[in-house]
This record gives C-alpha cells, sequence and structure tokens, in this order.
C-alpha cells in the first residue's frame, strides 16, 4: 500500500511538471515525502523555427552538424548535412581551405564544440549574415568561443560563405 501510495507521489509530481513546463517556459515543482522535501526546477528554452528563414536555417544546419560530428564524427551523414546546407561552391572553398589548414572548415577548428548560438547580423544584396558563436571546452574545463560570420543566399536558402569573425 505503502509502495503504491509513493508511486502515485511520484507519478503527480511528473505531471504537475510536466503541465507546468508546457504551461511556462520554467516550472517548479516541490516533492514531499514524510521529512524530505526536494524542489526540481526545469527551465526549457523555446525553439522554433521556419524553413524560409536564413537565420534558421543556418542554426539548424550548425545543430545538426554538432550533433552528428558529437556522436559519430565526420561520417556521410556529416557530408549529406553539408550537401543539403551548403552551396556547390562552398563546399569547394571548404575542403580547399580543410586541405590547408586540417582542420573542419564549417567550425574553422579541430574537434567538436560544446555549444552553439546564432543570431542575425545583416541583411542586403540577396545575403543574410548571421554570427555564429561556438563554444568550446579545453581539457582544463574551461571554455572559450569562436565566432563565425555566415552568409546566405536569400533566393536558395543555403550558406554560401563562412569566414572567421575576429570582432563579435
Amino acid at each position: 500500500m505503502r509502495t503504491t501510495r509513493a508511486l502515485r507521489r511520484v507519478a503527480l509530481a511528473g505531471a504537475v511538471l510536466a503541465l507546468g513546463a508546457a504551461a511556462s517556459p520554467s516550472a517548479t515543482a516541490t516533492i514531499t515525502r514524510k521529512n524530505a522535501t526536494a524542489t526540481v526546477s526545469t527551465v526549457t528554452p523555446a525553439r522554433a523555427g521556419s524553413p524560409r528563414s536564413a537565420v534558421d536555417r543556418v542554426a539548424d544546419f550548425y545543430g545538426a552538424y554538432i550533433d552528428v560530428l558529437y556522436d559519430s564524427g565526420r561520417t556521410q551523414v556529416a557530408d549529406a548535412l553539408r550537401g543539403h546546407y551548403l552551396t556547390a561552391g562552398l563546399r569547394t572553398d571548404l575542403a580547399r581551405w580543410e586541405k590547408q589548414h586540417r582542420m573542419d572548415g564549417a567550425l574553422r577548428a579541430k574537434g567538436v564544440p560544446m555549444a552553439w548560438e546564432v543570431v542575425y547580423n545583416d541583411s542586403g544584396m540577396g545575403h543574410c549574415w548571421t554570427r555564429v558563436t561556438l563554444t568550446w571546452e579545453d581539457h582544463g574545463g574551461r571554455s572559450h568561443r569562436t565566432h563565425l560570420l555566415v552568409r546566405s543566399d536569400l533566393a536558395t536558402g543555403l550558406i554560401s560563405g563562412i569566414r572567421t569573425d575576429r570582432q563579435p
């Protein structure tokens, strides 16, 4: 009987937490069990996008590309993502750059970042520029960031240029 009651309390707390998270960006649930109280807080950032948004497409590319690299390294899936999101000209330029620098051209670095952020920068002449911030963690647990400036063609929605941004 006590086990069933405890299970119901845990299930109820989980349901409250899930409903609260759905209703607001942050939710807090308090679970009380005899002499102990635990508070669980979750903050879930809203994520949305549109296939018509150049900024969203850059974010989609970097999110998926980094996930693939993190999970399994440079595979056919990573190359397929490049084929889908990048212009043929940029893929050729990246191959040349990678051969010369021996780094990933889309990331402008070796390894896989632990986080990424994409924000709108500017647009004009049929292009949109976004700033990509990649967060890296070194062996000592310290983080550092690199900044990229990414150009997208508005007519095709494809990424057509990537360069290191020295002034974030």
